[in-house]
């Protein structure tokens, strides 16, 4: 009787454990479509973060990292390039040195400007405020390098016979000046760096970084001396290129042609 008891036993928990082996399985896809119904909000919660992320990294924080600047008085380029005979080089200049005199003193503008010329607002605070009282104009520099950075403008317009407009843009045929827009960490133009935080540029005068003289330089190299693109002399072929003495007795002062 004992053993049919026994055998009675084992046979009820085989039938139970089949049963619960049968359960677990029939469980298994809820489970797994809980876990898939769990991981779509997190997935769009991600997708949403990282596009807002990039809206306040490209769009908020631009406009919160610039302040805009109106210049002291507004200038006409195309009405004055009328009445110049050398263009560009008729107010703007170069230094013994090569180095670019910048924007023109008083002194070159008082010798048309001594009186009020015309209606225009602009002209009167340029004669009764500035010319008048020599004080010289505080014009905000859009293209202003840091103070350890030498640029030889000389070398590129004349040696290399380049166009203002190629770094510039067209300001020579502009009728009023742009808002100047100045990093608020930095004090520099946002005319370095480029409209575009991402670095993206349309034209060639739209940022003034290194790595846009690096890529202007490295083309001419390629073009007019035949180097190979992944020759580690490459550098300096293209300082040599610009500047012939710089990268002769020691090819490491080559770097403190422009940085000093």
């Amino acid at each position: 009787m004992s053993q049919l008891e026994d055998k009675d036993k084992a046979q009820e928990v085989a039938e139970d454990s089949a049963n619960g082996a049968e359960k677990k399985l029939s469980l298994q896809p809820e489970k797994n479509e809980q876990e898939n119904g769990s991981s779509g909000p997190i997935l769009l919660f991600f997708i949403i973060g990282l596009v807002i992320s990039m809206i306040i990294g490209w769009v908020v924080f631009p406009k919160l990292l610039y302040s805009q600047k109106k210049q002291p008085i507004d200038f006409n380029h195309e009405l004055h390039n009328q009445e110049v005979d050398e263009g560009c080089e008729s107010c703007h200049f170069f230094r013994e040195d090569g180095s670019f005199a910048g924007v023109p003193k008083n002194e070159q503008c008082a010798g048309c400007h001594e009186e009020v010329l015309g209606e225009s607002p602009d002209e009167a605070i340029l004669v009764e405020e500035y010319i008048a009282k020599e004080k010289e104009i505080p014009w905000l520099i859009y293209s202003k390098q840091p103070d350890c950075v030498f640029f030889s403008h000389a070398v590129h317009v004349k040696k290399a016979e380049m166009d203002c407009k190629t770094c510039h843009g067209p300001i020579g045929e502009s009728t009023r000046l742009k808002v100047y827009e100045e990093n608020r960490i930095t004090g520099y133009s946002r005319d370095i760096w480029g409209k575009s935080i991402a670095g993206i540029k349309k034209n060639e005068w739209d940022r003034m970084k290194m790595d846009d003289c690096a890529a202007c330089h490295k083309e001419a190299v390629l073009a007019k001396a035949g180097a190979s693109e992944r020759s580690p002399q490459l550098f300096f072929d293209m300082l040599a290129m610009v500047f012939p003495d710089a990268a002769k007795p020691q090819k490491v002062e080559a770097c403190f042609v422009c940085h000093k």
